[in-house]
């Protein structure tokens, strides 16, 4: 019998996980991650470093700016990575929580750096101008599962945004929608509330207006067939090709993350050991939850920052 091969899949995080301070001290000790951030501001012709680096907070929670910051973060982790000689080539899968796919996007060849900073950048000024045409909120419904989730929605009027794990689901839409599903959520089951901290309902309907500008960009943007499968948001399944992928981008806008299936897709073709990249440790812990006996591993500043390791 041939011995059985380690599968791996990289993660990259979306919206939510930043924070000012990151990805500085990594850019004093790492030389590739330093090129990383002076190429991004060169690309963007603004300041985005000093953004990550020294804020102010109001300013890189602005969609315009989060979004190319996490980008940038997250593959500056996996260049120092790469750096340190410690990763394998390329994994068996990558897979990104929404704006993370379009880190996984880059990193698996498909958009190189630049275009990938220049599409999440408009993508970012594109949900930042529909959430303030159209307002909306999101909320985190823990302990009830995607079924009856959606009936809630049903129900309220409300949309489901993310299915990230057994148990943890995000729902949204316009704020008196959002409103009944959370006095209505605990008749359906649901253990607890979370209103989530947005400038819209991202992963709605509300963010239409956001898919014709959104269409062209990626339309005038060039695409290589992926070197590894993009696990999708929109489908919870394999991308392979160029065309597919600039659909599925698109496509994402407007429906749910569904973070579950990726996920549970991934564990079924073998893959054993999940690497998050980038700030914070959200993905981990919905891949914890629903393969305990996964290898996890975090690359984020602070493991790279340790000497020696």
């Amino acid at each position: 019998m041939e011995p059985s091969i380690d599968k791996v899949a990289w993660l990259f995080p979306g919206q939510g996980s930043q924070q000012v301070g990151m990805g500085q001290d990594l850019s004093e000790k790492s030389a590739a991650a330093r090129e990383l951030f002076e190429k991004a501001d060169a690309i963007l012709q603004r300041p985005l470093s000093e953004i990550c680096f020294r804020g102010p907070e109001e300013l890189l929670r602005q969609t315009i700016n989060t979004q190319p910051a996490i980008l940038t973060v997250s593959l500056a982790c996996l260049t120092a990575a790469r750096e340190r000689g410690d990763l394998a080539d390329m994994p068996s899968f990558v897979a990104g929580h929404s704006l993370g796919e379009y880190t996984a996007a880059v990193a698996s060849g498909a958009l190189s750096f630049e275009d990938g900073l220049l599409l999440v950048q408009e993508r970012g000024r594109l949900m930042q101008a529909a959430g303030e045409e159209n307002p909306g909120t999101m909320i985190a419904v823990l302990g009830l599962d995607e079924a009856a989730a959606r009936e809630l929605c049903s129900a309220s009027g409300a949309q489901v945004c993310n299915v990230n794990a057994p148990g943890q689901v995000v729902v949204g839409g316009d704020l008196d929608a959002v409103a009944r599903a959370t006095e209505m959520a605990r008749s359906y089951g649901a253990r607890r509330v979370v209103p989530l901290s947005v400038s819209g309902a991202f992963h709605t309907n509300l963010m239409h207006p956001a898919v014709t500008g959104m269409t062209t960009a990626l339309a005038g943007t060039a695409f290589r067939d992926p070197q590894v499968p993009i696990v999708a948001n929109g489908t919870g399944m394999p991308v392979a090709d160029a065309a597919t992928l600039r659909k599925e981008l698109s496509y994402q806008l407007t429906h749910a993350v569904l973070w579950q299936q990726s996920v549970e897709h991934m564990l079924t073709s073998g893959v054993t050991s999940f690497v998050e990249f980038g700030p914070g440790q959200v993905l981990s812990g919905l891949v914890k939850r629903m393969a305990p006996a996964a290898v996890i591993r975090n690359v984020g500043e602070d493991e790279l920052l340790q000497d020696g390791s």
